[in-house]
C-alpha cells in the first residue's frame, strides 16, 4: 500500500510538498498508465494492510469526529495549500495516462475539471466551517435566499463569493431545498452534524473514480468534514497512478489516522464491503457496481431481494452513478450564430474527457418537425468532424460502442481514429416509441444519440420531452434545455419553460449552460434526484460538494444567456484553456488583483 506515513504517526515535510514528490514518483509509475483500450495494470494492497487500515480508522473515527472546529479549518487549508503545489505534477500525469499532448490547449481539461473543484472545495468548505465555529451555520446574505411559489426555498450558490461575479459571469445557479425548509430558519437546514453533542465516529468506505481526478477527493472530503466519518479511499485502478500526489495533499488526516488510502480492483472491494470495521459506503462508478454490492449477483435471487426489500448491503449507501444525460432544444426561431453556438456548445459536451464524463452530453432531444434541426445536426457534424478524436483509455469503451451502434440504423462516424481511439459518433432518428438501448444504456464513450418527441409547438415539446426525459432516459443526474431568447421573453412560454424546469427529475437542471460546470464548481450540491431508491438507484443517493451544507435538497437550477462573451472554456477549440485552467486554479488557491487579470487576459484569447 502507498502510504505517506505509517498509518497512525505523523508525518511534517518542512518546507515544499515537492520535496516529498520525487520520493514517491516511482511508485506513482507502478500503477501503470492505460496504453490500449480498456487495458489498465493494478497494485494491489494486501488483506494484512487493509485490515490495520480499517483498525487504524476505528481506533480514531470518534476523535475526527469531535476534533475542534479550528483544527478542521486548519486540515482543510493546509490541505488546500499542497493540493495547489502538487497540481501541476497531477495534471501531467493525467495527461500522460489520457494520451492528451502536455503543454497543449487540452491538458487545459484536466485543470478545470481535475484540480479546480478540489481547490474551490476546500477553499469554500474551509470557509463554512469557520463560520459554522462562529455562528452556528455556514452564512448567507439575506438577499441569496427567497421563498419559492410552489413551496420551499431557493439559496443562490453561484456566485457564491465576490470575485465570482465577475469571472463566472453572467451565470446564476440556485439551490432548491424542499417544503419542509422555513426561509426564515435556514441555518437549521445546514450542517446538522456539527449541531450533534459528542458525535459517535463512523467509518466510510468510498470507492473512487477512476476517469475524473477530482472525484474522489471531493467524495472524501464531503464524507469527512461535512458529515464526520472517516474515510478508507480504495483508488480505482484506471487512475491509481493519482494516489501517491493524493497521499501527499491529504497528509494531515492521513498522519493522524483519520484517513487511509487503498489499491485494487474488484476482489479488495468485495473484501472492503464484507468487513464490520466498514459503517456506510460511498460508490462514484456504475448502477451495476452498486446493485452487486447492495443486492447481489444478476439474476432472479437479486430480483427477489429488491421485491422484498432485503438487501445484501444493510448499511448506508450513497452514490453517484451517471446518466444518459439529455439536452433538450426548445422550438424557437433561432439565428444562425446562436445555431452555431449550439453546435459547439452540444460538441464541447461531448468531447471534453473524451466523453468518459457522467454529465456528458449523451442524448439530443429535438422537436419533431423542428424546421432548424437539420440545420442544427449538420453543424454538429461539422463542429464534431473538426475535433481530432481521443485516445478511448477508460475499459470497456469499445465493447460498450460496438453494442451501440451495431444495430442503429442512422449511425455517423466523424474523425479518422486509430487503433486506440473511438471516432465521435452520432446515432440519430431513434424512435423514441421503441426500445432502443440508448434510452437506457449510458455510453460513457464517444457517441451522441438524438431523439425526436413532441411537435414545432414550445408548449407541446417542453411537455412531451419533460416526460420523456424522467419516463423513458436512464439517470437522474444533469439535464440541459436550449432555449432561444425570445421563448424566455415570452410569458406563456416562460412559464411553460419553469413548468419544466420543475417537472424534470434531475440534481441538476441547466438553461443553456453545460450542467458540468455546477460540478466544476462545487459550491452547489451535487447528486442524483432525490427520487432515487436502493432498488432503483438511477444516478445515485446523496450528494457531495455542498461547500453551504445545505440539508433537504430538491435540485439545482442554473440560468445563463444562450451566447455568452467569452465563450465557456468547454466550448471546443479554445486555444489558450491550459493557460487559463492554470490562471483560474492559482487565483482560487490564492485570489489577487494581478491573478484575476491574468485570468481575464486567457479567457479573452479564445
Amino acid at each position: 500500500m502507498l502510504q505517506a506515513a505509517p498509518l497512525g504517526q505523523s508525518t511534517v515535510w518542512p518546507g515544499s510538498v515537492l520535496r516529498s514528490v520525487d520520493t514517491v514518483q516511482a511508485r506513482s509509475r507502478a500503477h501503470s498508465y492505460p496504453s490500449k483500450m480498456g487495458a489498465s495494470a493494478e497494485l494491489e494492497t494486501s488483506t494484512a494492510e487493509l485490515d490495520r487500515a480499517l483498525t487504524t480508522l476505528q481506533e480514531n473515527a470518534s476523535a475526527f469526529a469531535r476534533a475542534p472546529l479550528a483544527n478542521k479549518v486548519g486540515w482543510l487549508r493546509e490541505i488546500l495549500r499542497r493540493f495547489h503545489e502538487v497540481s501541476p505534477r497531477m495534471v501531467r500525469d493525467s495527461c500522460l495516462a489520457k494520451g492528451v499532448e502536455f503543454n497543449t490547449a487540452l491538458e487545459g481539461e484536466e485543470w478545470l475539471a481535475g484540480v479546480l473543484p478540489i481547490i474551490r472545495n476546500l477553499k469554500q468548505l474551509a470557509d463554512s466551517l469557520d463560520q459554522v465555529r462562529r455562528y452556528g451555520a455556514p452564512s448567507l446574505d439575506p438577499s441569496r435566499v427567497a421563498p419559492r411559489a410552489d413551496g420551499g426555498v431557493a439559496v443562490q450558490v453561484t456566485p457564491h463569493q465576490s470575485h465570482d461575479a465577475v469571472l463566472y459571469a453572467p451565470f446564476r445557479a440556485h439551490t432548491w431545498l424542499d417544503a419542509s425548509v422555513d426561509v426564515d430558519r435556514l441555518g437549521e437546514a445546514q450542517a446538522s452534524f456539527y449541531a450533534r453533542r459528542d458525535p459517535g465516529g463512523r467509518v466510510a468506505l468510498v470507492l473512487g473514480a477512476g476517469n475524473v481526478a477530482s472525484i474522489p477527493v471531493l467524495d472524501v472530503i464531503y464524507k469527512s468534514f461535512v458529515e464526520g466519518a472517516v474515510c478508507l479511499l480504495k483508488m480505482s485502478p484506471v487512475n491509481a497512478y493519482l494516489g501517491s500526489y493524493f497521499e501527499l495533499a491529504m497528509a494531515p488526516l492521513i498522519s493522524q489516522g483519520f484517513l487511509c488510502i487503498v489499491y485494487g480492483g474488484a476482489s479488495v472491494g468485495a473484501y472492503l464491503v464484507a468487513q464490520p470495521a466498514i459503517d456506510e459506503l460511498h460508490i462514484t462508478g456504475s448502477s451495476e457496481t452498486h446493485d452487486r454490492i447492495v443486492w447481489g449477483e444478476p439474476g432472479p435471487e437479486r430480483e427477489r431481494r429488491k421485491k422484498n426489500g432485503s438487501p445484501l448491503f444493510t448499511k448506508p449507501v450513497s452514490s453517484e452513478l451517471g446518466n444518459v444525460s439529455p439536452v433538450l432544444v426548445v422550438p424557437g426561431k433561432y439565428s444562425a450564430a446562436e445555431l452555431r453556438t449550439m453546435a459547439r456548445g452540444i460538441a464541447g459536451m461531448v468531447v471534453q474527457n473524451a466523453s468518459f464524463n457522467c454529465n456528458a452530453a449523451k442524448m439530443l432531444i429535438t422537436p419533431r418537425g423542428f424546421r432548424q434541426r437539420t440545420d442544427l445536426i449538420g453543424l454538429l457534424e461539422a463542429e464534431l468532424g473538426s475535433i481530432a478524436p481521443r485516445r478511448a483509455y477508460y475499459p470497456g469503451a469499445a465493447a460498450r460502442y460496438a453494442a451501440l451502434t451495431r444495430d442503429a440504423e442512422h449511425v455517423t462516424r466523424l474523425g479518422r481514429a486509430t487503433e486506440d481511439q473511438l471516432p465521435w459518433t452520432l446515432i440519430t432518428e431513434l424512435d423514441a416509441a421503441s426500445n432502443a438501448p440508448q434510452f437506457t444504456v449510458e455510453p460513457f464513450c464517444s457517441i451522441l444519440s438524438e431523439v425526436s418527441v413532441g411537435s414545432a409547438d414550445p408548449l407541446e415539446f417542453l411537455a412531451s420531452a419533460t416526460r420523456f426525459a424522467n419516463e423513458r432516459l436512464w439517470g437522474t443526474l444533469n439535464a440541459m434545455l436550449y432555449v432561444a431568447p425570445a421563448t424566455e421573453r415570452d410569458a406563456t412560454l416562460s412559464a411553460a419553460l419553469e413548468r419544466s424546469i420543475s417537472g424534470l427529475c434531475y440534481g441538476t437542471v441547466a438553461v443553456n449552460q453545460w450542467p458540468a460546470s455546477a460540478y466544476a464548481l462545487a459550491t452547489s450540491p451535487w447528486g442524483g434526484h432525490p427520487s432515487a431508491t436502493l432498488s432503483d438507484v438511477q444516478s445515485g443517493i446523496g450528494w457531495v460538494h455542498n461547500s453551504l451544507m445545505l440539508e433537504h435538497v430538491e435540485k439545482t437550477v442554473q440560468r445563463g444567456p444562450l451566447r455568452a462573451f467569452p465563450a465557456p472554456p468547454y466550448f471546443p477549440g479554445h486555444r489558450s484553456l491550459h493557460h487559463l485552467g492554470r490562471a483560474l486554479v492559482d487565483f482560487e488557491a490564492a485570489p489577487s488583483a494581478l491573478g484575476l487579470a491574468r485570468v481575464g487576459y486567457f479567457a479573452l484569447r479564445d
